[in-house]
């Protein structure tokens, strides 16, 4: 018996020994896997979201914003079974929801949370308040608000009710906007609830990072009403527009019409919500004229004087004819600057023709057509832009802008790249962004001669006459499209797209606009149409600006009117078309300095004008005669006689 006492005693002794060397290894040397247990066990994770990021235009202003909010919720699981009914009915009132819907939702006893309604007003907040009832209640949460309600809407985009971006900017830069939120390890009981030492840990979360972008306010607000007063005057579907920095390409406004208010996204329909600008590419018509003459200019095959037989305004291509816009257009001969500012379609085929369709598409190509910009924005299309080969008649119909498709952002960029000096530039809405990668695509001189013609293809008797600006000298043209039927095929009758593109002012560019109305009624030429929204946002963009109008000496208004009677012209203000030829002159002057050493051309000058443009070279100046400059020795294109001299002849004004 005390041996069986014994055994037992020693085995107990045994087990508790075990057990207290097994206790203190996992004190000491505790398991990974008990470890992890002991952490699900006695703590919790608390993930804080961060409060969406603001965004801002170029001058700090708030475009978007997140504010406190609250949503409605209920517990079924409490609520009175008998009183549902009447319940039901002041709760789908105080929302404005459906009594049904609510009455549903409140029925399922099972469910001990349920959302009724997120994001309520402040009124509805005190309404569902004062109901007093134990299983309805309030959350507090973020709310996503755009203060200017239509301003830029479809850029800014909106977001979702989990707060996550859906469309525009709020998209694609959804990861910087809602930024990383905090993350807490927090003690619990034994029940799982959070222990916290110190409450306002929660109520202190973190921000995710503000956007700021390149566009201006003000300047948005004047292109959208623009746009929508082109609408109701034109009884048009739709238009668009951008405003770029001449110098930079950085976005100050892009504009479609008609716009909606961001804070009701979600009721809109997605069609509307849609950014033209950049998602939507169309045939653009004579506005990428200007490009086809930039790479013929640029190979050397003409000159802003060269000279094209127009035969009439119509020209055969197999058994179709290429014709210009209006009946009453019936040239003989144009020269190439001519060709632009008249818009003639038989002269930019015969171009085209001359350059070949390889070059054309590089030309093309070079200016960023066919290609995205790289703009920070979601959703751009490349355009379409067919391959080679092309029959002539699509060459021809390519010089004219026609049998191609480009967005309203790519054809502005384009158009930047003349006004800077020749370097295209991708766009950018938001500052600080990683900025695309930059080429050069015309010399400065030939962007110069370009912008010279395209300031004659605003002069008085040009299609582009109506985007003219009052006291400043404008670069531009004109386009008119008609629109691709896309069941049918061909081209629908009476559906076009009036467009201009362009830059002011054009002696030293600041801004770079493009608009485009979308099946204007009754007038649907762009001239007509587009040309004069470009005219009202140009003139309010320069007069917000501050920029000083160009004005004339009287001298030079004499030397400009050389029939005119000196005592009349002493005695008027500047013309708009003094104030053109001015802009030609400075024009002048600065192809002048880029012209590589090179003799320019004075023919046709006063003596006063060919004075003004040699002033800054290293030469003197010989004259014979009076008049206009009939030649030059040396002749233009010339070297430079470094310090010698330049002889002018002179003939009397016949």
């Amino acid at each position: 018996m005390k041996s069986r006492l014994l055994l037992i005693s020693v085995l107990m002794a045994v087990v508790w020994l075990t057990l207290m060397v097994r206790a203190a290894h996992l004190q000491i040397w505790p398991h990974p896997r008990l470890s992890e247990l002991q952490k699900r066990q006695f703590e919790t994770h608390v993930l804080i979201p961060a409060r969406r990021g603001a965004i801002y235009d170029r001058n700090g202003k708030e475009l978007a914003i997140t504010v406190a909010g609250h949503s409605v919720f209920a517990d079924p699981h409490i609520l009175p079974q008998a009183e549902l009914a009447s319940l039901a009915t002041q709760v789908s009132e105080i929302l404005g929801l459906p009594r049904s819907r609510v009455l549903h939702s409140l029925q399922q006893s099972e469910r001990r949370f349920i959302w009724l309604k997120r994001h309520v007003t402040a009124d509805q907040v005190q309404q569902v308040r004062s109901l007093r009832v134990r299983g309805i209640g309030l959350i507090e949460e973020p709310r996503r608000v755009y203060p200017n309600e239509r301003l830029a809407a479809q850029t800014l985009g909106f977001v979702g009710r989990e707060g996550q971006g859906l469309e525009g900017l709020e998209v694609f830069w959804d990861a910087v906007l809602k930024g990383e939120g905090r993350r807490l390890i927090l003690p619990r009981d034994a029940r799982g609830r959070p222990l916290l030492m110190d409450g306002q840990t929660l109520a202190e979360a973190p921000d995710g990072g503000d956007l700021h972008l390149t566009l201006d306010s003000e300047l948005q607000f004047l292109l959208e009403r623009e746009l929508e007063r082109a609408l109701e005057k034109h009884s048009a579907l739709s238009a668009v527009g951008v405003i770029l920095d001449a110098q930079t390409s950085e976005v100050l406004a892009l504009a479609n019409a008609p716009n909606f208010d961001v804070n009701r996204a979600t009721s809109t329909p997605a069609a509307l919500r849609r950014n033209r600008v950049v998602t939507d590419a169309f045939e653009p018509g004579s506005t990428l004229k200007t490009f086809a003459v930039a790479k013929a200019l640029q190979e050397g095959l003409v000159r802003p004087s060269t000279r094209y037989d127009v035969e009439g305004g119509r020209l055969q291509i197999g058994r179709r004819w290429i014709r210009e816009a209006d009946s009453s257009h019936r040239w003989e001969e144009l020269s190439v600057t001519e060709i632009l500012a008249h818009s003639s379609n038989v002269g930019m085929a015969k171009m085209a023709f001359d350059l070949g369709d390889e070059k054309l598409l590089e030309g093309l190509r070079d200016f960023g057509f066919g290609q995205r910009t790289g703009i920070d924005f979601p959703g751009e299309a490349l355009g379409i832009v067919n391959p080679l080969p092309w029959r002539p008649h699509l060459l021809a119909n390519v010089s004219i802008g026609h049998g191609i498709a480009t967005t309203p952002l790519q054809m502005a960029a384009a158009y930047a790249a003349i006004a800077n000096g020749g370097v295209l530039r991708p766009p950018r809405l938001v500052k600080g962004s990683e900025p695309g990668e930059e080429r050069q695509v015309l010399s400065a001189q030939e962007a110069a001669v370009m912008t010279l013609m395209l300031t004659q293809a605003t002069a008085r008797g040009s299609t582009g006459f109506n985007a003219r600006v009052p006291g400043f000298p404008v670069a531009g043209k004109t386009g008119t499209a008609q629109k691709v039927d896309p069941v049918a095929g061909g081209y629908r009758r009476g559906a076009y797209i009036a467009s201009f593109a362009g830059f002011v002012p054009s002696n030293s560019p600041r801004f770079v606009i493009y608009v485009a109305v979308d099946e204007p009624q009754e007038r649907f030429y762009g001239s007509q149409v587009a040309a004069p929204i470009f005219a009202r946002v140009a003139q309010q963009a320069l007069r917000r600006e501050g920029l000083s109008p160009v004005f004339l000496e009287k001298e030079n208004i004499l030397s400009l009117h050389p029939r005119g009677s000196g005592e009349e012209l002493r005695h008027r203000e500047p013309t708009s078309d003094d104030l053109q030829r001015r802009a030609l002159q400075e024009i002048q002057e600065l192809i002048l300095l880029e012209s590589s050493g090179r003799v320019p051309d004075l023919t046709g000058l006063s003596l006063r004008e060919a004075h003004r443009l040699l002033r800054h070279l290293d030469v003197s100046v010989q004259v014979k005669g009076a008049g206009l400059v009939a030649q030059s020795t040396p002749r233009p294109g010339q070297p430079l006689p470094q310090g010698g001299p330049i002889k002018l002849e002179l003939r009397p004004i016949e």
